[in-house]
């Protein structure tokens, strides 16, 4: 049975349509990937299935029976209760019934009527897990990266990086029928990543996400549901087999007239081919005989618009690129960083990852020389020149009325409207858009603005600082290519698996005292490694 039933959907505002005659269908024991372009309408449409948003026409039913759970996203919404309290908080009924059960026994006139009630409450309180619920969610929050000494804090208490998951264990508490969960690897690290996953592969519920993390959504979903063109369609598969399905579909549209039969051969061996090798979830012989019912028509073929990202130096550095040395700071008396040393080579693409994320940010802010060191040395290559991307680039944009064109003018050697023109529309900036003032652009234009003053640079070492924040998908992918290709050395941070583990060959870690781990693999060779040292210590 159907947990949520979805006819003829259609939302718009102000005239604006996101989509509209949606009919779809959401079971119990899959996950289901909601992607599409910015602004295509994917949080939109997670709010109108929740019942925070009125759709336009059409209609939502879900399973009368069926409780639902949603990832909030108000960080301060829970900041008068406790850790613990606000996980359970995601079972609001078993909640409810132990506030009120406790409420009753602390009452100084106790009744017959009171006893009755309790005896009632316990009962029910029992048959939701609520003895157990504490236990429960601990384990949820142990596994996100909640440390056992934040479990009775008050939230109010807690840094923005922990609110977020905490809020991520309220909405996975209690085994809900249904979850709703929008980004919710953002803010995440890798151990907590890795959880998540696991977690939801093994998920008898139904579970709806948006994310813009390639490879997580390879790993847990089992259908795409794909917001395009104005429609909302629904696909078998995870991402990587809609993406390269798409593609190909694309490719046979284009081609109709010449040697269509050749390209159907091939749409038809890749299916094959793929619904034979993917194989990681619990769902997959399910996948597997979805798959092989498809049919040419059911192939996806998107509108989506991809920008190019590459980048050149203007010179060849030398031999000498970077030298780090007894790097020690400390912030407010804490040390963030303690005796980091290492000597970046010629060949080196450079993953910082940590934990901690202001330490990974400070060390940036040290090379470029944004920040003194209490102690040590930073020496670059004299013939290395250096552009870096912030984590934070509001000081770029905020309070800056230039257009687009005139502000990557300040940027360009070549001047001329006609480059700048031709550029920025490599970087989806096209027509009118181009004299937009900066300080109205998104989250995602200003990122592609910063990816282009990093293309323009000519450095011959890039430094990235979560250059995926607010990137959609085709933007990510792009990136991910630019990077890989690049000839010489890039550092940089990125909650993007598989860009991280497509494009660095040396993984940095800054652990918890403030020293790093450095090692010379992949990234996914690192995680292996680590899993396997972590495995060997607690068996000792």
């Amino acid at each position: 049975m159907a947990m949520i039933t979805v006819e003829n959907l259609s939302v718009q505002f102000g005239g604006q349509v996101l989509f509209q005659h949606a009919d779809l269908s959401f079971n119990g024991g899959n996950c289901y990937g909601i992607i599409g372009a910015n602004g295509a309408g994917k949080s939109t449409f997670l709010r109108v299935l929740s019942g925070e948003v009125e759709p336009t026409a059409g209609g939502v039913y879900i399973d009368p029976k069926a409780r639902m759970s949603v990832l909030k996203q108000n960080q301060g919404m829970y900041d008068e209760y406790t850790v613990m309290d606000t996980v359970i908080m995601g079972n609001k009924c078993l909640y409810d019934i132990g506030k009120e059960k406790d409420a009753i026994y602390e009452k100084p006139d106790f009744s017959d009527a009171d006893g009755l009630r309790a005896s009632e409450l316990e009962e029910e309180y029992a048959e939701l897990g609520g003895w157990e619920a504490e236990s429960d969610a601990g384990k949820i929050l142990n596994g996100l990266g909640v440390d056992t000494q934040f479990h009775y804090t008050p939230m109010a208490e807690l840094d923005g990086r922990l609110k977020v998951k905490v809020l991520l264990a309220q909405a996975l508490f209690g085994k809900p029928d249904i979850v709703l969960l929008d980004e919710p690897t953002n803010n995440l690290d890798l151990q907590s990543v890795v959880w998540l996953e696991d977690f939801l592969m093994d998920y008898e519920g139904t579970v709806l996400v948006v994310s813009h993390d390639r490879y997580f959504l390879n790993n847990v979903c089992t259908h795409i549901v794909d917001i395009d063109y104005g429609k909302i369609k629904m696909y078998v598969g995870n991402y990587d087999f809609w993406y390269e399905s798409s593609q190909l579909m694309q490719k046979l549209i284009k081609d109709q007239n010449k040697k269509a039969a050749q390209k159907i051969a091939e749409l038809e061996s890749f299916i094959r081919r793929f619904a034979a090798n993917r194989s990681k979830s619990r769902q997959a012989t399910s996948r597997r005989k979805l798959l092989d019912k498809l049919t040419i028509e059911e192939i996806p073929a998107s509108s989506r618009r991809y920008p190019w990202v590459g980048f050149k130096a203007a010179r060849e550095p030398g031999k000498d690129r970077l030298f780090v040395t007894d790097l020690c700071k400390s912030v407010d008396g804490v040390p963030v960083l303690k005796n980091v040393s290492f000597i970046m080579g010629k060949e080196d693409k450079i993953a910082l990852i940590g934990r901690d994320e202001r330490a990974v940010t400070l060390l940036f802010k040290l090379l470029m020389g944004e920040e003194e060191p209490d102690s040590g040395t930073i020496k670059w290559g004299v013939s290395t020149t250096q552009s870096y991307m912030p984590r934070d680039n509001s000081a770029y944009f905020e309070g800056c009325v230039l257009s687009i064109m005139d502000w990557m003018r300040q940027f360009s050697e070549d001047k001329r409207e006609s480059y700048l023109r031709q550029f920025l529309g490599r970087m989806l900036f096209s027509g009118d858009e181009v004299y937009k003032p900066v300080n109205v652009l998104s989250g995602g234009e200003r990122v592609r603005c910063m990816l282009s003053k990093l293309m323009l640079s000519g450095a011959s070492v890039l430094l990235l600082d979560q250059p995926t924040n607010h990137l959609d998908l085709e933007s990510i992918a792009a990136l991910n290519n630019g990077l890989a290709a690049f000839d010489f050395n890039v550092i940089f941070s990125c909650h993007d698996h598989q860009l991280t583990q497509t494009v660095a060959n040396r993984i940095i870690e800054i652990n918890a005292d403030g020293s790093i781990t450095d090692r010379r693999c992949s990234y996914d060779e690192y995680v292996g490694l680590e899993g396997i040292e972590a495995a060997s210590r607690d068996a000792r």
